[in-house]
This record gives structure tokens, C-alpha cells and sequence, in this order.
């Protein structure tokens, strides 16, 4: 008997069950459209959709990743029908079967929703839809351009908003068809001409319908005319759930025309507020200026004086000066003077010849010395007397000897 008929069959893992499944499913199903209508959505914070498509007897759990949801340009709701670009796979951790999305169309719009598609891809290729090359909106235009059809109802909403808002705001209009044959040329045309205007932006105007409605604002030609503009372009188009070409082209895209002509229109009775406040601060602060340059003011002109005032301090100060100056001159000179005179006075009692004055006379011998001692003179001898004025020749007849003393 063959071993092998009668070997156990292998045990499978439901991990490894489960990826056979899906891999399984992947390879047996291409990439395929399926329609149905949407139910059990959920927008997940991480960014991935997830919902449920059913159609009369039937349901099946599907997911869109977020790289994917972040193209689809528009909102999904419980209820709308769709038709989905999907791939049949399968959950290995919880075992469920599910459509993976890829792309999403509104029902009944495929083969405008499939160009749209192609469209959308190619001018994202070549850079249109860069958010770098997204010019910056005025703060506070000086005019703006209106580029729609002068019988649009959505016309008279966006005028009525700028009335409201900015009354000063000057506005020029560009007149084009939105929607018929040859309407994409011509709005392409309207685009570049207001962009070589005095405006300040432009806002592109058309309100809600259909696909089709809306189709001249998908057409290539308005797209690059958007890009090619002086001045920035702030799309107007449709409702919030309306998304065309023109959207990913512009510079801003606004939910609603009348949401367009609030973005570019600066609130007047907001600025006039902000500038009566602005006012006030300027006020303060220029009455607060004066006040603190008047006390500066003040204090210097209680360090300043008159030039006549200063030469009369100088006047003082130079006469104080001068008689500290002769005090100190006639101290130094008194001083000494005193002194010499003190001096002098010494001197004047020890000259000799100063009590000549009195009446006395000196005696000189023959030798010219004084003569101080009686005894030693002879008889005979000849001495010569000095007087206060004038002298005399004498000869010694007696000498008289002083009394021993005792």
C-alpha cells in the first residue's frame, strides 16, 4: 500500500489560511468598477475612509487609504450612490472580506468623471498643483476682477457680499459663458485677460450644478490660464461638495462664490473698528510723548542760563579768585617781611656801630684793633676815636687800671 495515501493532510495555521485566501482573491479578481451605495462610513483620524457599499441584496465592506481619500476632491455621505475603482482583497487579521478603493465617481458620471481623472493626474504631473507655486491673497486689495457670466444668479451674491463688506471696493468684470460648447476657451481667455488688469486678484464665479454644468471649468485651458496669471485666482465654483480642475489650479479655493468675495474683501466696519482702536493707542502715545519731551524740556531749561547771567558768574568767580590770589601774594610777602624786619632788628643791636649813635666813640689802637682793656695802653700812645660820624687822633696821657674785683 502507497505510504503517502494514507500520510495526514498538512495542518494549516489561520494566519497562513488567511493569506492563501487573499492572495487567492487578489489574483482571481483585477482591478474592477463596482456600484453601490454608501453606507457605515467613517472618517478615521488617521485619515483612512471606511464604509460599507450594498445595493438590494447585498453589502460589502470596503476601505479608501488616506494617500487615496486625500485625491477624491469631495466629501462621501451615507446614501450616495457611487461607482468605485476597487480591489478585491482580504483582512487576514480579522478574516473579512473587503474592497480596497482606489478612485470614486458620483453615479452615472463615468466617462466626464474618468477624464476628470486623467486630467486631474497629467496637469499634477507637469506642476500646476504645486502648493509652492500658490500666490498670496491681498490683504487689502485696491480692486478686484469678477470673471463669470453677467446673468449668473451667483454674480449678484458675490456683489452683494462686496457691497456689505467693502463698499469702497472697486470691481471690474470679465463677461463669459461658464458652461456650453467652447465655454473652457473662452473663461481661459476672460482669466488672462483680467490678469493683466489693475486688479488685485481675481475671483472665479459660477454657482452649483451638475457635472456636466460645471464641465467648462475642467477643461486644460482655464486650469493653465490660472497658473499663468499676474495676479492671484480665488475659485468660486459651485457648492462645497463640487470640486473641478479650476479648484486644484487656483490659488485658494473658496466653498462658495459668495465665500470667494468674503476671503478678498476686508471687513470695513472690522477696519474701522481696528482703526478708531489704533487711534486711541496713537493718541496715548502721543500725549504720553509730549508729556515726558515737555518734563525733559523742563529740566533742561532749569540747567540753562542766560549768557549774561554766566558772564556775571564768571565776573564773580574771577573777582573771588583775584582776592584770594592778593591775600595769598601779600602773605607770602608779609611773611618774610616780618622776618627780615626781626632780623634787621637783631642785627641793629649787635652792630657796634649803632650806640655810636648815642655818644659813645670805639677806641682803635695802633694795631686797629679795639681797644678794650685801659691797662694796655702806654703813655704815649696814639688811638684813633670812631664817633657816629667822624673819627679823631688822641694821645694816651694817664691810663687809669679798672678795680680788681673782689
Amino acid at each position: 500500500m502507497d505510504s503517502t495515501l494514507s500520510s495526514p493532510p498538512p495542518i494549516l495555521s489561520i494566519s497562513a489560511i488567511n493569506r492563501l485566501v487573499r492572495e487567492c482573491l487578489e489574483n482571481a479578481f483585477p482591478l474592477s468598477w463596482v456600484a453601490g451605495e454608501i453606507s457605515n462610513l467613517t472618517y478615521a483620524a488617521s485619515g483612512h475612509v471606511y464604509f460599507s457599499l450594498k445595493d438590494a441584496n447585498a453589502q460589502v465592506r470596503c476601505v479608501m487609504w488616506r494617500n487615496k481619500a486625500q485625491l477624491l476632491g469631495w466629501r462621501l455621505e451615507n446614501g450616495q450612490k457611487i461607482e468605485a475603482r476597487a480591489l478585491v482583497s482580504f483582512y487576514e487579521p480579522r478574516g473579512e472580506f473587503q474592497l480596497n478603493i482606489e478612485a470614486i465617481r458620483r453615479a452615472g458620471q463615468g466617462d466626464f468623471f474618468e477624464q476628470f481623472l486623467r486630467l486631474k493626474a497629467k496637469l499634477e504631473a507637469d506642476g500646476l498643483f504645486d502648493p509652492a507655486t500658490r500666490r498670496p491673497l491681498p490683504e487689502y486689495p485696491a480692486a478686484l476682477a469678477i470673471v463669470t457670466s453677467p446673468q449668473a444668479a451667483a454674480l449678484q451674491d458675490v456683489l452683494k457680499t462686496l457691497r456689505r463688506r467693502a463698499p469702497h471696493l472697486p470691481v471690474e468684470i470679465y463677461p463669459t459663458p461658464v458652461q456650453g460648447e467652447g465655454a473652457g476657451a473662452k473663461i481661459a481667455a476672460a482669466i488672462t485677460l483680467a490678469g493683466h488688469s489693475q486688479c488685485d486678484a481675481i475671483i472665479l464665479c459660477r454657482g452649483g450644478g451638475s457635472i456636466e454644468d460645471l464641465w467648462a471649468f475642467n477643461d486644460e485651458a482655464v486650469a493653465r490660464a490660472i497658473r499663468a496669471s499676474r495676479i492671484p485666482v480665488v475659485s468660486g465654483v459651485g457648492h462645497e461638495t463640487d470640486f473641478t480642475i479650476a479648484d486644484f489650479a487656483a490659488d485658494l479655493r473658496a466653498a462658495t462664490p459668495t465665500a470667494a468675495a468674503e476671503l478678498l474683501s476686508p471687513d470695513r466696519d472690522a477696519l474701522l473698528t481696528q482703526l478708531a482702536q489704533l487711534g486711541r493707542r496713537l493718541r496715548q502715545r502721543t500725549s504720553r510723548s509730549f508729556a515726558e519731551r515737555g518734563q525733559q524740556i523742563d529740566w533742561l531749561a532749569s540747567r540753562l542760563r542766560h549768557p549774561a547771567q554766566r558772564l556775571q558768574q564768571q565776573r564773580e568767580s574771577l573777582r573771588h579768585h583775584a582776592f584770594r590770589l592778593t591775600n595769598a601774594v601779600r602773605w607770602q610777602i608779609s611773611a618774610p617781611k616780618m622776618k627780615l624786619n626781626g632780623l634787621s632788628a637783631s642785627l641793629s643791636q649787635l652792630d657796634p656801630l649803632a650806640v655810636l649813635t648815642r655818644g659813645y666813640a670805639i677806641a682803635l689802637g695802633p694795631d686797629g684793633n679795639a681797644v678794650r682793656d685801659a691797662s694796655k695802653l702806654k703813655i704815649g700812645s696814639e688811638l684813633r676815636l670812631s664817633f657816629a660820624k667822624g673819627s679823631a687822633l688822641s694821645t694816651v696821657n694817664q691810663v687809669v687800671a679798672s678795680p680788681e674785683a673782689d
